[in-house]
């Protein structure tokens, strides 16, 4: 077969022929077509006009390209020509025979339809990356070529197939795919060991929690949750999101979510808890921020007490199916300082299911955040069932699955509407202390009669009405009015709490044999299974003691 009648289409006629009228011979004007001296040494001393690239012979240039060429012709795709290149990759191959039957390794690797499809459409076609049977990875191109015989061109009659070694390539990008790999499970390893392995869970409330890592595309970022229990039947609620991707803000949740359980121990109210948190979080990273709410539930106050930097608003919705939003205040992210933060609150009655989320929850690319919470809202209206089926149903009905392109972290917690027997096991009773000498026999008396209704083997008996005597006379002693005994049970414990209103903390300390004072908080704190104090919004403080309840038989 004549080679040379083989072109892409390129448009060459026209380059051929402007190449030959730009280098014909030109006579001199003065006379007879003589060149005066000085001229003729100056176009003697000219370099070589440069050759057109349609000059070049073409078998010869792909003879010695590096990329492996083969010419294929006819609907069949007859094999009319392959390169010393694709030769040395694949062996020699006969032309004229149709490229199923002398060309497997493009068989083998689907060209076949794709060599049709470049026939029929006249359009060219890639392949990108594909190992062949040699072991090495090619990106094939296809380009329809023409048979121009007498300089017209012709109809498209056959294919030139390019096939570009790119195996250094893949081999480098599947190194770097690896690697991104191992860094992702470092990090979503790192993450989940960061998060609580087993929530908490109090007395009042009911509560699950889910955590779902951004897909294989997507780096990990540093959601996080927890939950802690704060004594005296209050429990303290955590959710944030740290900025950022990967092993790093994995590390930073971690540490903030240490942070947050340390300032829970003191019982704090949750914006001075952010608070710390804010200049924590610039002295671990002054590039990196983060939102989070801590909210604070206390089942005597039927409500969440909350603070956020920055973060999504809570949802809670009420036994009648009504979702409420929390409202302001609303600080900025942890980590930009300067702010004050301030406390809010939202009604949590029994009956009541709150959630706390991340943004990977809500918000979508092409979507406004404010209607990702509004379908959030309408999904969480219509969800029953238990926190952990409330969790799954909210994933399920905001689109969250395993290649979902952000990491995910809901909390839902219960205040369960107890009723019947499981009613009886939580109940209430307080005792307006007026002062005076009169207090503490009469909350005495109170104690005793309460915990005899409550039925109470005699010895938790006794010590209960021994732990609200001593705390009712530190109070008197130390404290000033309103003060006020309440008596609490659950199905686990028995907690016995004094406000007043002074906001003196009281310590535990070790009382001399010669004093008349300092043994009541010792007394309390070797009897009771826990103990610990808190001030109070109205400025003063609460001192609470809790006994573990017997486990029934």
């Amino acid at each position: 077969m004549n080679f040379t009648r083989w072109s892409a289409r390129l448009p060459g006629t026209q380059r051929r022929a402007a190449a030959r009228t730009d280098h014909a011979a030109t006579p001199d004007r003065r006379g007879e077509g003589s060149v005066p001296a000085a001229r003729a040494e100056q176009l003697t001393d000219d370099p070589p006009p440069t050759r057109a690239v349609d000059e070049l012979p073409v078998r010869q240039v792909l003879d010695r390209v590096p990329a492996l060429v083969a010419l294929l012709h006819g609907p069949d795709h007859r094999l009319a020509y392959v390169n010393d290149a694709y030769a040395t990759a694949f062996g020699p191959r006969p032309t004229g025979e149709p490229a199923r039957d002398t060309l497997p390794e493009l068989s083998e690797l689907g060209l076949l339809p794709l060599l049709d499809q470049v026939l029929r459409s006249g359009k060219p076609r890639t392949l990108k990356s594909r190992k062949a049977t040699d072991g090495r990875s090619y990106t094939f191109t296809c380009t329809p070529a023409t048979e121009t015989g007498d300089g017209v061109g012709g109809g498209i009659s056959g294919v030139l197939v390019f096939a570009t070694d790119v195996t250094d390539h893949a081999e480098a990008a599947d190194r770097l795919r690896t690697s991104e790999r191992r860094q992702r499970e470092t990090a979503v390893t790192l993450q989940r060991s960061l998060l609580p392995q087993e929530l908490e869970q109090p007395d009042d409330l009911r509560i699950a929690a889910t955590y779902q890592p951004g897909g294989t595309e997507a780096a990990v970022g540093g959601d996080w949750y927890d939950v802690i229990t704060l004594g005296g039947g209050r429990t303290a609620l955590v959710i944030g999101d740290v900025m950022g991707r990967g092993v790093r803000a994995a590390a930073v949740m971690g540490q903030l979510r240490t942070a947050v359980r340390a300032y829970a121990r003191l019982d704090l109210p949750p914006h001075e808890v952010l608070q710390l948190l804010d200049g924590l979080a610039t002295e671990i990273d002054a590039n990196q921020i983060a939102t989070c709410v801590y909210a604070v539930h206390d089942p005597n106050e039927g409500r969440l007490v909350y603070a956020s930097a920055g973060h999504l608003p809570i949802l809670v919705r009420d036994e009648t199916g009504t979702v409420l939003r929390a409202d302001e205040p609303t600080g900025p992210p942890l980590g930009t300082g300067g702010w004050m933060h301030a406390s809010g609150s939202i009604p949590l009655a029994p009956g009541s299911t709150a959630v706390l989320y991340t943004d990977g929850l809500v918000e979508r690319r092409d979507e406004d955040l404010d209607h990702g919470i509004t379908a959030l809202e309408v999904a969480l209206a219509g969800a029953i069932g238990t926190p952990q089926v409330i969790c799954d149903r909210l994933m399920r009905s905001a689109g969250v699955t395993a290649d979902h392109d952000d990491d995910v972290a809901v909390l839902v917690l219960q205040h369960p509407a107890r009723t019947g027997p499981d009613g009886e096991l939580f109940r209430n009773a307080a005792l307006d202390l007026l002062g005076g000498v009169e207090a503490a026999p009469r909350a005495r008396a109170f104690a005793s009669g309460v915990l005899t209704s409550w039925r109470f083997p005699t010895e938790l008996h006794d010590l209960g009405v021994l732990a609200a005597s001593e705390l009712v006379a530190n109070s008197l002693q130390h404290g000033t009015p309103p003060m006020r005994l309440r008596l609490r049970r659950t199905d686990r414990r028995l907690i016995v709490e004094v406000t007043d209103g002074d906001d003196h903390l009281p310590r535990r300390r070790r009382a001399e044999p010669a004093d008349e004072s300092g043994r009541g908080i010792a007394i309390v704190a070797t009897i009771a299974s826990n103990w610990g104090c808190r001030r109070t919004p109205g400025g003063g403080k609460a001192v609470w003691c809790e006994f573990v309840l017997p486990r029934a038989t």
